[in-house]
């Protein structure tokens, strides 16, 4: 099978398309032949950043890419039960680390994927993993009717998502973006809008009851400062915060959460219903061949992406 290898961590041309044998998978395990996969900016940190690479793979070299994949199942393993061979399935694969996504064909444990529903394409089903598994497990359990929230960066991957299921949970939604996203932010459902270069949100408002943070920093610092007591910050870049930082939401009583997205089954059914729905969409920025894989991640790490890049195979 044809897999995108990364030989050493650096530049997108330290990939290489290569011949290599097909996985072999578990007893709890379905071999999933891959129709379509979307990368995150996660995905070209690890490419450029040793320390991080080997932190997911160890040692090993040369490495193989990827979380998000979409696709038809191949094989099953002896104790698969929830797919069958030709079922159209779509997640975030993660063993924990690694999900070697970048390939023809993909092993993936049955409990990080759902059926892709109704007419849900393969590159609309790719896009709809690591990105909106993250807009959903961050506002399900925090977010309810009513609530005010604000959610940074909102034509981005994660914003896009959060934006919709905020408002599918009822949420009066504010959203940053540069004027020119202005109305592909309105389009999913946003209330309000910020361009967050004309404009400083924490001169604006007040009272939130959540925020989705993207950033960390001066961002996360400020956000703080909009934020009611009692109300929450979830924040997905790193866990680590500044003392000022986390003196400032002690001392306004806010709560300040890291969170990191889980492979989760369930998780990906809610996704699924949300897309058959028509609740949810994924907006595909760009679409590149297999074979032109480093330039997805040009065009990713250019940081112009209005929602999502897929990657066909």
């Amino acid at each position: 099978m044809k897999a995108a290898i990364l030989k050493q961590t650096g530049s997108v041309e330290n990939f290489s398309i290569q011949e290599i044998k097909k996985p072999e998978i578990q007893e709890n395990e379905v071999l999933v032949e891959i129709k379509a996969l979307s990368i995150n900016p996660v995905d070209y940190k690890v490419r450029g950043n040793e320390e991080l690479l080997t932190m997911i793979y160890g040692s090993q070299r040369p490495a193989i890419l990827g979380w998000d994949i979409a696709g038809i199942v191949s094989e099953t393993g002896s104790q698969v039960k929830q797919f069958s061979i030709g079922d159209k399935v779509f997640g975030m694969v993660n063993f924990p680390g690694a999900g070697d996504a970048y390939a023809e064909y993909v092993k993936a444990p049955v409990d990080h994927l759902a059926r892709i529903p109704g007419d849900i394409s393969f590159g609309e089903a790719a896009a709809s993993t690591l990105a909106a598994l993250t807009a959903l497990q961050v506002l399900k359990d925090k977010v309810k009717k009513g609530d005010r929230v604000l959610i940074h960066a909102g034509s981005g991957g994660v914003g896009h998502f959060a934006i919709q299921i905020a408002k599918h949970l009822g949420a009066f939604v504010i959203s940053t973006s540069s004027a020119k996203n202005k109305d592909f932010i309105m389009s999913l459902g946003a209330d309000e809008h910020i361009d967050y270069r004309a404009q400083a949100f924490q001169d604006i408002l007040s009272d939130m009851d959540f925020v989705f943070d993207m950033f960390n920093g001066d961002i996360l610092l400020n956000s703080v400062k909009v934020v009611k007591k009692g109300g929450t910050i979830v924040s997905i870049p790193t866990p680590e915060f500044s003392e000022e930082i986390k003196d400032l939401a002690t001392e306004r009583g806010v709560e300040l959460i890291f969170h990191m997205v889980q492979s989760d089954s369930e998780d990906m059914e809610t996704i699924s219903n949300l897309l058959d729905n028509g609740i949810v969409k994924a907006h595909i920025s760009e679409r590149f061949s297999f074979e032109n894989i480093a330039n997805a991640h040009k065009h990713l790490e250019s940081g112009r992406t209005v929602g999502k890049v897929v990657v066909d195979m």
